[in-house]
């Protein structure tokens, strides 16, 4: 059994859901040593998510990011958390649902991902920055 862990760098992105699966894999050459295996993905940071999802057409992301608009809005009265501007506090809970972390398969040095599946980098902020991506994999 072996373990790699490691911490990615995802290059800034404007509010939205972005593919992210080939520049994750990029930075995962050992990726291939693994026969079989799981591969942890844990985004360290409370403004963005993970998630599992549609990687042909990009009016699912289009869409995704306007529900998720009108989930959570900005300056909702109710509010209290806004010293970090109006998209910062539906960027927390807009977190909470969708999660910041994904546990997905390897097979034969790969992620084992369906034909229309891929990694979605959630940013909720306007600009949230580069995002931290720690990776563990295990596995043979």
């Amino acid at each position: 059994m072996s373990w790699l862990q490691r911490e990615l760098r995802l290059r800034p992105r404007p509010r939205g859901f972005h593919l992210v699966t080939e520049e994750i894999v990029a930075q995962l050459p050992e990726l291939r040593e693994f026969e079989v295996g799981l591969a942890h993905f844990l985004l360290q940071h409370t403004s963005a998510s993970l998630a599992l999802n549609e990687n042909a057409d990009p009016t699912v992301r289009a869409d995704m990011a306007r529900y998720f608009d009108r989930l959570a809005p900005e300056n909702a009265p109710y509010f209290e958390h806004t010293a970090e501007g109006p998209d910062d506090m539906p960027a927390h809970i807009k977190t909470v649902l969708l999660g910041s972390s994904l546990t997905l398969p390897i097979r034969h040095g790969r992620l084992a991902l369906g034909v229309w599946q891929g990694i979605y980098l959630c940013e909720h902020r306007d600009r949230g920055g580069e995002r931290r991506l720690l990776v563990t994999l295990q596995g043979e």
